[in-house]
């Protein structure tokens, strides 16, 4: 009996030690990844400003072969109509055809996703202060869409949206 007891308490501290079964642990001191959300976003470390960020993507994001064939400044076209765009609103795409060939190749319908999207926006933090972000839309809840993807559409998935991960971790850091 006394063993018995033992045995549940220990399952039961296990149980509440373990990540919950809807999130994806990460590390690095990154966020974990909400896996019921197609958002996985992180904050730019305090003293990286905006225009670190831009030189970081640029720099880590071609070391890692992708490509950057778009971006829309949001907030500038904003600014254009008048609006105040309360801060930094970009979106980069970007672009790895040796890590998400697969998905396109067994599933032609996910270009309506690609490029792969990365945001950087600023909004208030708990203070009310702006706090510059790094958003993505992640791959894998993309794939989600797609009636039976492949096991191979979702492996390239899981290692493009890593790599992306992996992108951001170094880039709110500024590194290069």
């Amino acid at each position: 009996m006394r063993l018995f007891i033992c045995m549940l308490c220990w399952l039961s501290i296990s149980l509440t030690w373990a990540a919950p079964a809807h999130v994806r642990v990460i590390g690095h001191g990154m966020p974990d990844v909400d896996l019921d959300n197609a958002i996985y976003e992180v904050p730019a470390k305090p003293g990286v400003t905006y225009q670190d960020l831009v030189d970081s993507l640029k720099s880590i994001s071609e070391g890692m072969n992708f490509v950057n064939p778009a971006n829309f400044p949001i907030g500038e076209h904003m600014k254009l109509r008048g609006q105040d765009p309360q801060g930094v609103k970009e979106v980069r795409s970007f672009c790895n055809l040796s890590m998400g060939t697969e998905i396109i190749l067994d599933h032609p319908e996910f270009l309506v996703f690609a490029p792969c999207r990365l945001a950087i926006y600023e909004k208030p933090d708990v203070s009310g202060k702006r706090q510059l972000y790094l958003g993505l839309d992640r791959p894998t809840h993309d794939l989600k869409n797609i009636k039976q993807p492949t096991a191979r559409a979702q492996a390239s998935a899981q290692q493009l949206e890593d790599a992306l991960i992996e992108l951001m971790e170094k880039a709110r850091r500024g590194d290069f």
